[in-house]
């Protein structure tokens, strides 16, 4: 039997969420911390994307720069970070309260104990075979993040004429990134009937760049033997082109990296498909905290780190004996919306207990659509009773684009009730 070793806190992921996580912690004197990423590299997805837009205002980078930033402040702070090192399954452990992990690496099998343990995997992008795209099995097929590390990472050449399937603001990176390795971008392709992203963006692509954008238009077949050679795509009226291209990139579509929550029995939230967290990003399982985008895939690096933060916030209540809030009252949504997260609510958190400090406040929970909303008010209800009423400060709600409600309702939430249920209009 595989000997078990003790640590005080293991971060599961070395991306944005688990690297400022895993700093937070070791600043504030956790005891050890560990990090184990199954990458050559510690920083997750912004390492492979050389574009701009990470970072602060005032102090702009590059995703590797950003990922060499994260990286090196956990490792500055103390946190150990193991790379090359993957979490396969959970054990109950005999001890109370503590968490164990099976895992693998370069020195082979181990078990690790942990007083609380951070689960931040991210999110994947669903490849061809997921979206049930038919046709061969030709080289040329990519997601983004394939894109990205065979042309970032490794320097590798990918063909010379690309169709990007998606027009959200992932799949104009990629089309840049497609340019960056000397290949002609065909088209982007879209099922909806404009382009997810800015206007700003998709013109400039279209009239600068001279990509073209296909609306209302589906991938509905690949084409060719050893290499691809073209896809057919159908058009909203029912009429099919072949474009040819030797290279084509699924972008979006992402889904929460969760297969290792699933295995620990973690409640999945059905909206967002990750777990289910409080607002203090605690899970169904006591001494196991979920942060970045495994709650919701995706928002933007900073946001996960954010949360990163606020978790190892969390973890350091919890380590100094706070008790553990379980199950707690679920937030679901009605469509439009599509998820909302930090979607369980805390009933001693509803009635503080004020002969304890009070906790943070906790910020706002996060909202995605599945259709353009114009002038968007949110209302919330539990059992019938309206609790809230807030109008968004935008003319239209997009899908690609995050929606923000504050929790000042939270004091009108019934511990003793049922869910509460979050609709647009």
């Amino acid at each position: 039997m595989t000997a078990v070793r003790q640590v005080d806190v293991l971060v599961v992921g070395a991306g944005p969420a688990g690297l400022a996580a895993a700093a937070r912690l070791a600043t504030a004197g956790a005891g050890r911390v560990e990090v184990l990423e199954r990458e050559t590299r510690p920083g997750g997805v912004p390492r492979h994307c050389a574009h701009g837009g990470f970072g602060t205002w005032t102090r702009p980078l590059t995703g590797p720069s950003y990922a060499h930033l994260l990286a090196a402040a956990a490792e500055r702070a103390g946190a150990v970070v193991r790379t090359r090192s993957t979490v396969l399954d959970w054990e109950v452990a005999a001890t109370c309260g503590t968490n164990v992990l099976l895992t693998v690496g370069p020195e082979g099998p181990e078990a690790l104990a942990a007083r609380a343990v951070v689960l931040a995997t991210g999110a994947r992008e669903r490849p061809r075979a997921a979206r049930l795209v038919p046709g061969t099995r030709p080289a040329g097929v990519y997601t983004t993040g394939e894109l990205q590390q065979a042309v970032h990472l490794f320097g590798q050449r990918i063909g010379t004429r690309a169709v990007v399937v998606g027009a959200r603001d992932v799949s104009y990176a990629a089309a840049r990134t497609v340019r960056t390795a000397g290949a002609e971008v065909v088209a982007l392709v879209t099922e909806h009937p404009r382009a997810r992203t800015s206007p700003a963006r998709a013109r400039s692509a279209r009239l600068v760049q001279g990509v073209p954008l296909l609306t209302d238009t589906t991938v509905t077949e690949l084409l060719g033997h050893g290499r691809l050679s073209g896809v057919r795509v159908r058009h909203r009226d029912g009429r099919t082109t072949v474009l040819p291209c030797d290279t084509v990139v699924f972008t979006g579509d992402f889904v929460p990296d969760h297969e290792l929550a699933r295995r620990g029995a973690l409640d999945l939230d059905p909206g967002t498909r990750g777990p289910a967290v409080h607002t203090a990003l605690h899970t169904s399982r006591p001494g196991v905290f979920a942060a970045g985008n495994l709650l919701h895939a995706v928002e933007p690096a900073g946001t996960a780190a954010r949360e990163g933060a606020r978790a190892a916030a969390a973890v350091l209540r919890h380590l100094a004996g706070a008790p553990w809030p379980h199950p707690g009252i679920p937030v679901t949504v009605e469509s439009p919306l599509r998820w909302i997260t930090p979607n369980r609510l805390t009933p001693d958190r509803l009635t503080p207990d004020r002969s304890r400090p009070a906790a943070a406040p906790p910020p706002p929970h996060l909202l995605r659509i599945d259709a353009p909303l114009p002038r968007p008010v949110l209302y919330v209800h539990q059992d019938g009773r309206l609790l809230h009423r807030a109008r968004l400060g935008v003319r239209t709600a997009q899908p690609h684009r995050t929606l923000t409600l504050g929790v000042s309702w939270h004091g009108r939430v019934d511990p003793e009730g049922g869910e509460v249920r979050v609709s647009a209009g």
